[in-house]
């Protein structure tokens, strides 16, 4: 029998790559969209018009489907109450949909590999908190969790001008030189999603996620893999914690008078000047055997991302 998945967040970066994995691996797609794009039909997807504030459009999101796919959730904010509407309260809105419905069995949640330290900003602790709710008010549903590192590939918005940058030569730095950073291709989550569907797995213990590279990456690594690429020198412009807090500062003013959220706050830095994002497969492999094939220095050096 073919599955239906509900799946949000379809019109984002990674959420648009699932849905075409997901059709493209025979599956039948019901993805929520605000607005559904005009040139986004195809056979297979169906798309529900509606948000994660809207409970009537969560019903007709999950109407039929085995399983959701919860891709949707903000990652700007100015303050933590932002984040808990969005990425908590949404999130238990589509799990009572999902329990409420007549087919629904499976309930993935795409968390953040931020999650595991909640104490280093607002989207960290939503992250971590909707997970525990999820798991706490799940009763006929079943509830897995992704927790990605750094998601990049065609489409991104946030990655991509670093690494434009490492490829013309020069790669900002934020926090310490011993960081340990680590990535996952667009392609590659896609694909631990269709198979954690087809492996039919009950584990509620999240899974990281990385590209597979051990110990992750330092800052030097990624000098390194851009003089490779470039054959010419890469330059590391250090920036400094007080430069960061100004930006931080000017991104939060600038917010309040276009009325969108902030690019960076005072909270989002203890993310990107924390000492170990390093990540590691063994237990997604372990239960569904998921294994990454792309590393960063390959999609540098083909043009993936």
């Amino acid at each position: 029998m073919i599955q239906t998945v509900a799946l949000t967040g379809a019109t984002g970066f990674i959420g648009s790559h699932i849905v075409e994995k997901l059709l493209s691996s025979g599956f039948h797609v019901r993805a929520l969209t605000r607005s559904p794009p005009a040139a986004g039909q195809r056979n297979g997807l169906t798309w529900v018009r509606g948000s994660l504030e809207d409970e009537s459009a969560l019903n007709e999101l999950v109407y039929g489907a085995q399983v959701v796919v919860h891709c949707a959730g903000h990652v700007r904010g100015k303050n933590l109450l932002t984040f808990t509407q969005a990425n908590v309260e949404g999130s238990l809105r589509l799990l009572n949909a999902a329990e409420n419905s007549l087919s629904c069995k499976r309930y993935l949640f795409i968390s953040s590999l931020a999650a595991r330290h909640p104490e280093l900003s607002w989207y960290a602790q939503s992250k971590v908190a909707a997970e525990q709710q999820l798991i706490e008010n799940a009763s006929s549903v079943s509830i897995g969790i992704f927790r990605p590192t750094a998601v990049y590939g065609p489409r991104d918005k946030e990655l991509q001008p670093v690494f434009t940058w490492l490829l013309r030569g020069l790669l900002p730095q934020t926090g310490s030189s011993a960081t340990q950073l680590s990535f996952l291709h667009v392609y590659d989550f896609a694909e631990a999603v269709a198979k954690w569907i087809t492996a039919d797995v009950h584990n509620e213990t999240p899974y990281e996620l990385c590209d597979g590279r051990p110990s992750g990456y330092r800052w030097s690594d990624l000098q390194e893999i851009g003089e490779s690429i470039r054959h010419k020198p890469v330059k590391v412009l250090k920036i400094p914690l007080p430069l960061l807090k100004s930006i931080a500062m000017l991104s939060t003013q600038v917010s309040r008078l276009t009325g969108k959220e902030p690019m960076l706050t005072q909270s989002k830095i203890g993310e990107l000047t924390h000492i170990d994002w390093s990540a590691t497969n063994v237990m997604i492999t372990s239960n569904i055997g998921w294994t990454p094939t792309i590393q960063l220095e390959r999609a540098l050096r083909d043009g993936l991302f």
